[in-house]
């Protein structure tokens, strides 16, 4: 599916803050075109050293546009400064510009039409900074840019916070859907391809085939020579194979597939001489999971344990619908070997999840022992996603669920709307919300928390790999995944927990299916769908 990248325009929705003499501020939250005029209309007076902050009531992706109404009498530039910030502690604060430009100071002319910044953002400062000088505001604008995309498929239930927690998911992977997929629209704004998968993992449900993934996955492909590993980093070289797996079960475009053949037999007998006879992994650096096993050694060898045995059982599947047997063959015995090897104990909830989904611990267990201990704790919005999947295998939908309310759901409670690189549950103790000016009797969580590479205003607040629950509500609640390579067979199991009903559509490369889910009084779930003509449903 090919689309483009529109660009629309945002009325700011409040304005939030004001120092020093600032007249009519409430002009600006007027619509307005965007067009300078010479005839005399309202506007909003900046006079001396003066500050205001502008709430646009969403992140976005973009800019500023300034228009400024030509009433300066020496008919020169002002100089402002301007501050862009994901939270209102971050605009008011000094943001960074190490992926985008976040505090400049630049002109603005006395007549015309001003535009300043491409970066993510939702609330914006603005500072007069000349003792003398003035500047006449007509509007003030955010410029957007956002992929045309329509939502082929949905989801609803009977909570609402679900409902909120889905459609904020699935916003935060479309702003990430720009020239190429993105890990976060303020920063990295790069194609770290082992972020990737739960990105695509939403896409794939909910916006169809489109191109950016392909030009993505390909993009790191030819930027990466064998015998490099992708993004530097060896467990994202795996992550490609595992996002082409799940790519082709959902869109089964064996041209595309065939494309890659070369490059996946170069990669996996690569990946094969880091298997000893034992089946163990011997990984080189950079040997990296997720922030979260970071200076972990155990945990870090036991995630990459578990994703080599996801890839190769991943290749052997790709390598069966290639039309090579023996190749299929080979993989396969690859996977057993390294699930035959013997793993360290861990308490990690990262890399215990891949473990039950390599198939190589049990999954009830782990999510006795490991998973539902404090389940809460210990989590990160990127993993987190594997850690409802492992759940999912143990049954545990409850949990599952609940996890979505209290773990995505706390970043809603502090007045997030986008999903975040990361979230720890403990900072909502004695928390403000993001879109309030700090005060000394609650923590700034923007300001105080954070680590690795996201401390502080660093922190990204708008990461597409944060969004899986949008994915895992279809999987699991709609119930509805492919058995089959390109959706030839479906499979539908839905699992409410203790929700009423649910409903929604999903896409397909045959059409569109649609299905609703209703619980009577007994606790039985009676299901309704349409299937396209080429589907075959299994139970």
């Amino acid at each position: 599916m090919q689309s483009t990248i529109f660009r629309s325009y945002l009325t700011p929705a409040k304005i939030l803050w004001l120092q020093g003499n600032v007249k009519d501020s409430k002009v600006l939250l007027c619509p307005g075109c965007g067009q300078p005029s010479v005839r005399k209309g309202p506007s909003c007076a900046m006079i001396g050293q003066s500050s205001m902050l502008i709430d646009f009531g969403q992140e976005f992706f973009g800019g500023l546009q300034i228009i400024t109404a030509g009433t300066t009498e020496d008919r020169k530039p002002v100089k402002v400064r301007i501050r862009l910030g994901e939270s209102v502690s971050e605009a008011m604060n000094s943001p960074e510009n190490d992926h985008g430009i976040n505090d400049d100071i630049l002109h603005v002319a006395w007549m015309g039409l001003t535009e300043f910044g491409k970066t993510g953002f939702r609330f914006a400062r603005i500072d007069l900074l000349d003792e003398n000088s003035r500047v006449e505001l007509r509007e003030i604008r955010g410029i957007s840019y956002l992929r045309q995309l329509d939502r082929i498929g949905t989801f609803e239930c009977s909570d609402d916070r679900l409902n909120r927690i889905w459609d904020v998911s699935v916003r935060t992977v479309h702003l990430n859907m720009q020239e190429y997929m993105w890990d976060g629209i303020k920063r990295d704004r790069l194609v770290w391809i082992g972020d990737m998968h739960p990105e695509i993992s939403v896409i794939s449900a909910v916006f169809g085939n489109v191109e950016v993934v392909s030009k993505s996955l390909d993009f790191v492909r030819d930027e990466t020579l064998l015998p490099e590993f992708m993004n530097g980093i060896n467990a994202y070289s795996m992550w490609w194979i595992l996002i082409h797996h799940h790519w082709h079960m959902w869109y089964g475009d064996l041209g595309y597939l065939k494309q890659q053949e070369g490059y996946l037999l170069e990669l996996l007998s690569q990946l094969e001489q880091y298997v000893d006879d034992s089946g163990k992994e011997n990984l080189p650096d950079r040997r990296f999971v997720d922030w979260l096993t970071k200076g972990d050694d155990v945990a870090i060898h036991v995630g990459l344990q578990s994703l080599l045995a996801m890839t190769f059982n991943a290749a052997a599947d790709l390598f069966d619908i290639l039309g090579h047997p023996q190749k299929a063959e080979l993989y396969r015995g690859i996977y057993k070997k390294i699930c035959g090897y013997r793993l360290p104990a861990t308490m990690n909830k990262s890399v215990s999840a891949l473990c039950v989904l390599a198939g190589i611990s049990d999954a009830k267990q782990t999510n006795q022992n490991v998973l539902s201990n404090m389940a809460l704790n210990g989590l990160s919005p990127f993993y987190g996603y594997y850690v409802l999947q492992a759940r999912a295998a143990a049954g545990d939908y409850q949990g599952c669920i609940d996890l979505i309310r209290n773990y995505w759901g706390g970043m809603l409670d502090l007045g997030a709307t986008t999903m975040w690189e990361h979230f720890d549950i403990n900072w909502l103790e004695n928390a403000g919300r993001i879109d309030e000016l700090p005060t000394e009797d609650k923590v700034d969580v923007h300001k105080t928390y954070g680590d690795h590479c996201y401390k502080s205003y660093r922190h990204s607040l708008c990461h597409g790999w944060s969004g899986g629950p949008a994915a895992w509500l279809i999987e699991h609640v709609l119930g509805v995944s492919p058995e089959e390579s390109g959706f030839r067979k479906v499979s539908i199991q839905p699992y409410l927990a203790d929700l009423e009903w649910a409903k929604g559509t999903v896409p397909t490369p045959h059409g569109l299916i649609e299905i609703t889910h209703i619980k009577d009084n007994t606790g039985k779930i009676k299901t309704e769908y349409k299937l396209p003509s080429k589907i075959k449903k299994v139970l």
